[in-house]
């Protein structure tokens, strides 16, 4: 799964006709529905402002009074074969006096959707475990100092009587034999809760 990599608006022209794709991340239905009422307020004079929005269990479109099917599903289609999760769009149109024909609308609604999330980027949404290593003050600079150049994600530090790190991987039993090799098998890891990791693409 993807996410987009910030929120953003890309501007295209077709046909005298402007299309401007407003993309925000989001993780609700609700949160989605809110990015839509404000971009429908802010361009309440477009000639439509049409919606599309995907999370990992719920999707949904609209065409806005466009011809059925020209605007919201194709919308939609590109965030599914983009394989884009957590993200909504809204394609603001200003009538520019010509028409394009219902295959001209799908083509022109699927583009502005792509040209945005390229323009904006994004990121590999994927599965990490969590794990806390409990280690005496004495131990901790050396250890998070062998954990980063190692290139392991230190997601946390706490500060307490230890010093606490919680590490994300996505090979907890690979992570194990590393820390008992780099450690004398002197820190016990406990697993935590998996958490998604929104990191670079490659």
């Amino acid at each position: 799964m993807k996410v987009i990599k910030r929120d953003g608006t890309h501007e295209i022209e077709i046909q005298r006709s402007r299309f401007l794709c407003h993309v925000a991340r989001v993780a609700t239905d609700q949160e989605a529905s809110e990015f839509f009422a404000r971009v429908r307020k802010e361009h309440w004079q477009a000639s439509h402002n049409c919606t599309a929005f995907r999370t990992a269990d719920t999707q949904r479109s609209s065409d806005d009074g466009e011809p059925a099917g020209t605007a919201g599903i194709p919308m939609l289609e590109v965030l599914t074969r983009r394989d884009l999760v957590d993200t909504a769009v809204v394609v603001t149109r200003y009538y520019g006096g010509i028409k394009l024909g219902a295959g001209g609308l799908v083509r022109a609604y699927g583009r502005a959707v792509s040209e945005a999330i390229d323009s904006l980027g994004t990121l590999s949404r994927e599965r990490h475990e969590s794990v806390l290593l409990a280690v005496d003050h004495d131990q901790a600079g050396k250890l998070e100092n062998a954990l980063r150049a190692a290139g392991h994600h230190v997601a946390d530090t706490e500060y307490g009587h230890d010093v606490t790190f919680t590490v994300l991987t996505k090979d907890p039993d690979d992570f194990e034999v590393w820390l008992a090799a780099q450690t004398g098998g002197a820190v016990t890891a406990i697993r935590g809760e998996p958490v998604d990791l929104d990191v670079a693409d490659q």
